[in-house]
């Protein structure tokens, strides 16, 4: 997710926390604990990604690709980046530490804060089609949840304005949730939002406001609420996925009963439930061929087209109808012998391969195809004269192959373990 949806969640989890423990006994106390918990949650929700440091580890575009969401995205390094951050915390601020030393209550928020906070950095990044290994080094899958956009404006809604609602400065309110409005019509002025998303969004912001206004500075109605809205989001987006990837697979079989299709990589559009983006991957052993499609899928097309859904994420090449609800924009076909053949001959591929869900192979080039529509470019595309020029990189993450299932025969796939939540990058998000 964006940081600035990390941080908004982080800042309406260490105010839950704060508003559910017992008041300090002195006013001094309390704001000093207030101000704590809301740095410490917001600042574990963002501390994973203190990974951008290290992608200059490896060269590009192997860097990104592995070091973001690496190693501090695992739970297994939550512990040494949680006891960092409390040494931070204490070692700078005298006042925290003072009240830390002699309120129990403080200790509990903060460590709930910091523990909280980290938990929900992964989770949320894991609601993405990006996705995540958290169990690594004891799993080194990916699993991806392919359920959220990676900016969902519900989120900056139903945790900004309680938020913003409850800073004490009028000017600072107003700011807050000018930008927050400004923000969402900029969205929908880029082909992002469709109108009647943003009639929705206003209609929560006015909601959570009415609701936080009549809870007062200490009621906790507005935050539950937000917390309970995020819930059941994430909830029927992830139904929408299930769903919506089942249809797509079924299609793809009536097109070509030839292929298996071995994963449906689903990628949300902002607070539009019904509109979906997909990458779908397709194997033909028999043939020694893959293919990849990307296309546009509408779960209701009697009401909602998928030529219809928001302009600015649809792509700009011309569109192939499949069904009713699916479109399809483009499709990539390659070797499953010469991709296998990339992998063995050099690391910097094999590298490489450790990343890509969906491995395009076209005019000299590897990229992942999730990410071709991106509008600066694929940031994963590697050449592969490049590449066999290069030394192989050192110190590469033992992530798993995401396509493990185009990699070598089937004999030689080991069986996929049953997924954890959604849909992991295995033999088959």
């Amino acid at each position: 997710m964006d940081n600035i949806t990390h941080s908004l969640i982080g800042l309406g989890a260490g105010e839950l926390i704060h508003r559910s423990l017992a008041p300090e006994p002195d006013s001094a106390g309390q704001r000093t604990r207030h101000r704590l918990l809301l740095t410490a949650c917001a600042l574990a929700s963002n501390f994973p990604d203190l990974d951008l440091f290290l992608t200059k580890l490896l060269p590009d575009p192997l860097g990104y690709l592995l070091n973001h969401r690496g190693h501090t995205h695992t739970l297994l390094f939550a512990l040494p980046q949680a006891l960092l951050l409390l040494a931070l915390l204490w070692g700078l601020w005298p006042a925290a530490r003072a009240l830390l030393r002699r309120s129990g209550a403080a200790r509990v928020g903060l460590a709930a804060s910091i523990l909280l906070g980290l938990g929900l950095h992964l989770l949320m990044d894991f609601t993405n089609s990006y996705g995540i290994h958290p169990f690594y080094p004891f799993d080194g899958r990916w699993f991806y949840g392919d359920m959220v956009f990676i900016v969902e404006p519900l989120f900056w809604v139903a945790f900004g304005v309680p938020l913003a609602w409850l800073t004490g400065a009028r000017t600072a309110r107003a700011l807050g949730l000018g930008l927050l409005a400004a923000a969402l019509l900029f969205f929908t002025w880029k082909g992002y939002l469709a109108p009647g998303a943003l009639a929705a969004l206003l209609a929560v912001a006015a909601l959570m406001a009415a609701l936080q206004r009549r809870d007062g500075a200490r009621g906790r109605g507005a935050l539950l609420l937000a917390l309970l809205l995020g819930v059941v989001f994430v909830g029927a987006q992830g139904v929408g996925s299930v769903l919506g990837a089942q249809r797509i697979r079924a299609a793809l079989r009536q097109i070509d009963p030839a292929a298996r299709t071995v994963d449906v990589a689903m990628t949300a559009f902002p607070s539009q439930p019904l509109c979906w983006n997909f990458v779908a991957v397709e194997l033909d052993e028999a043939a020694d061929r893959y293919r990849m499609r990307r296309g546009v899928l509408s779960l209701a097309p009697q009401w909602l087209a998928p030529q219809a859904c928001p302009r600015g994420l649809l792509d700009q090449a011309p569109a192939q109808p499949l069904t009713a609800a699916l479109i399809q924009y483009g499709e990539r076909r390659a070797s499953l012998s010469a991709l296998r053949g990339l992998r063995r001959d050099s690391c910097y591929v094999d590298a490489w391969l450790r990343f890509a869900r969906a491995p395009a192979l076209a005019d000299g080039e590897l990229s992942d195809y999730r990410f071709a529509g991106t509008p600066r470019g694929n940031f994963s595309s590697l050449r592969i004269a490049d590449s066999r020029q290069a030394a192989c990189p050192q110190n590469v993450p033992g992530w798993g192959y995401p396509r493990a299932d185009l990699l070598a025969p089937p004999a030689a796939v080991a069986p996929a373990r049953a997924p954890v939540l959604a849909r992991a990058g295995r033999p088959s998000r």
